[in-house]
């Protein structure tokens, strides 16, 4: 019903359109021969017109069969459908392999199979804008290879980066988003989104990820165009291996962030203890120089030595401890009571002696005071307070921006595993028979749009095909809005791999289609707005965790001047 309703509606719209060029005549009394003569020049004017809109001349069936045509309204068309197809088969890949993940976990499908999915609908497009054809069709094409590689990057670190602020925006409190807690509207500094630690390392590797980009240029920079061919098997290869490196950074990684924040937590074990101790010594942890006041924790000792054996059982340690309240995490009294032992018990005997508790405590405040060399100095505040306090706040601080993100997205159990894993791998081929498929037709739709109206192929697979290949822009969107920070850092974190394997895989393909073919790789502005996204995108994201929302509005700016900025380099200093 929704549908037909939707062609009641575009079908008056069309006739209009068909209509509108049409000028009214004055009719005449005994002028019936000119009505009919102009009733009869109005209906082949309409119908040329139409033919125009849908039929062609001149042009080549992809596969022999596939539609075709040379019109400009018939290639929108076409890029639309095929565009859908390649959004379609991009929804596939993505579903089948959330699901494997459900089912088998990170590792290596998370590290492996799930970037080089996520990037296959971009690859194929690649390989088939210069696969066939002769070596100058191919090297006509291939820039539409180029326009979907650079505009994927783009469209992602501007577009999709920024909406995803807009969408999941919070209230900014200590230098923190609270989550679900949006009271500040539109406030451009007091309003935006936080993201862990690991999101931000995650941008640091994707500015990484842009080597291959820098190192394919160095001929034309340097004047030396005759090392153009060398330059393109070298970066080859290092985008080969930095596609191996991410994808064994991305299977180990769940291992390195389960030991970080381990150790985050024992800090923070450590850090209350401290507190503890403050206050049971008034303050006097620390000697005026700053250095451990051993007398004082030597007393200490004593007192918290109960059955006074000269050593502190975990029950007795458990009793300190016991007071410690941890509002951010939820940290079981035995593990922490087992960390302390282990941290502190050199002897391995299970308990602490006085020299082993002196010496612990002492190695712990030297890190307190290390971690407060540049925190605020008030003179009605003690040195032992202002230490462990701010030392207090750092590893609050760290273990915030280490949480797990696993907590929060929790899978329910899958039931019926053997059709989930089936459903799962038909859904993977589908997409991926649907991807290559469609590649070929889509890149052809595109080059005869752009002979059509005489716009640079570049430009039309630069500003199209990135939305139609792209599955992140749905599910990042969905993620933002729930605003939260842990789902907003898994949002960016999905931008920036998403970024990088277009930096690493994709490349490879380009690559290696340029030096297979001996195609002429002269894609300088190209690649310049590349880098220049990615280095200033990623500068942003590597050093700090919250964004405001006024740096949306700088993210959106970003993508229309990457226009700007190819056509300015192309056409008119001619630098490509």
């Amino acid at each position: 019903m929704a549908k037909m309703k939707v062609l009641q509606f575009l079908l008056p719209v069309v006739l209009l359109l068909l209509v509108c060029h049409v000028q009214a005549r004055k009719i005449e009394e005994n002028l019936a021969s000119d009505i009919i003569f102009g009733a009869v020049q109005y209906v082949k004017q309409s119908v040329l017109f139409l033919s125009h809109l849908v039929s062609s001349d001149d042009c080549d069936q992809t596969y022999g069969f596939l539609p075709c045509t040379t019109t400009v309204w018939g290639n929108v068309f076409l890029i639309l459908a095929y565009g859908y197809l390649m959004f379609l088969a991009a929804k596939l890949l993505s579903d089948g392999s959330e699901i494997l993940l459900q089912i088998l976990g990170p590792g290596i499908i998370g590290g492996l199979f799930l970037p080089v999915l996520s990037s296959l609908p971009d690859a194929t497009i690649i390989l088939a804008s210069g696969v066939s054809g002769s070596t100058e069709d191919a090297q006509s094409q291939v820039s539409v290879g180029m326009g979907l590689l650079a505009g994927s990057t783009v469209m992602l670190l501007t577009v999709l980066w920024g909406t995803c602020i807009i969408v999941g925006k919070c209230d900014i409190e200590n230098s923190t988003t609270m989550d679900q807690k949006d009271t500040k509207k539109f406030s451009l500094a007091g309003s935006g989104v936080s993201t862990d630690i690991w999101t931000s390392y995650a941008a640091r590797i994707m500015m990484i990820s842009i080597i291959p980009f820098i190192i394919v240029q160095l001929p034309e920079i340097f004047g030396a165009s005759s090392l153009s061919r060398a330059a393109v098997l070298v970066s080859f290869i290092v985008s080969i291996c930095l596609l191996l490196s991410y994808c064994l950074y991305q299977i180990f990684q769940p291992r390195i962030q389960k030991r970080r924040i381990a150790y985050a937590m024992h800090k923070r074990i450590i850090s209350g203890l401290l507190q503890q101790l403050k206050a049971r010594t008034l303050g006097k942890l620390v000697t005026d120089e700053g250095k451990p006041n051993t007398v004082v924790i030597e007393k200490l000792f004593e007192t918290l030595d109960v059955d006074s054996n000269g050593n502190l059982s975990p029950a007795e340690l458990r009793a300190l401890i016991i007071g410690i309240h941890f509002e951010e995490v939820d940290i079981n009294m035995d593990d922490a009571v087992h960390k302390v032992i282990e941290d502190f018990d050199t002897s391995r005997d299970s308990k602490l002696d006085s020299a082993e508790f002196i010496e612990g405590i002492s190695k712990w405040l030297r890190r307190a005071r290390r971690t407060a060399a540049g925190a605020h100095v008030q003179d009605d505040i003690s040195l032992t307070t202002r230490l462990l306090d701010s030392f207090d706040e750092r590893t609050e601080q760290q273990l915030d921006q280490l949480v797990d993100q696993e907590d929060e997205l929790e899978v329910d159990d899958v039931k019926n595993v053997k059709w989930n894993t089936a459903k799962a791998i038909l859904m993977l081929l589908l997409g991926t028979a649907i991807a290559a498929i469609t590649a070929d037709p889509l890149v052809d739709a595109v080059d005869n749009f752009s002979t059509a109206t005489s716009i640079p192929s570049f430009f039309v697979s630069f500003v199209i095909l990135p939305f139609a290949c792209s599955s992140e822009v749905v599910s990042c969107l969905m993620f933002s809005s729930r605003k939260k920070k842990r789902t907003t850092s898994l949002t960016y974190s999905e931008i920036y791999g998403s970024v990088t394997m277009g930096n690493v895989l994709s490349l490879a393909v380009f690559l290696g289609l340029v030096y297979v073919r001996q195609l002429t790789w002269d894609f300088f502005s190209e690649v310049l707005v590349t880098v220049i996204v990615c280095l200033v995108m990623g500068a942003i994201a590597s050093f700090r965790t919250t964004f405001p929302l006024w740096m949306s509005f700088l993210a959106l700016a970003l993508y229309p001047l990457s226009l700007l900025l190819v056509y300015v380099l192309d056409y008119v200093l001619g630098l490509s």
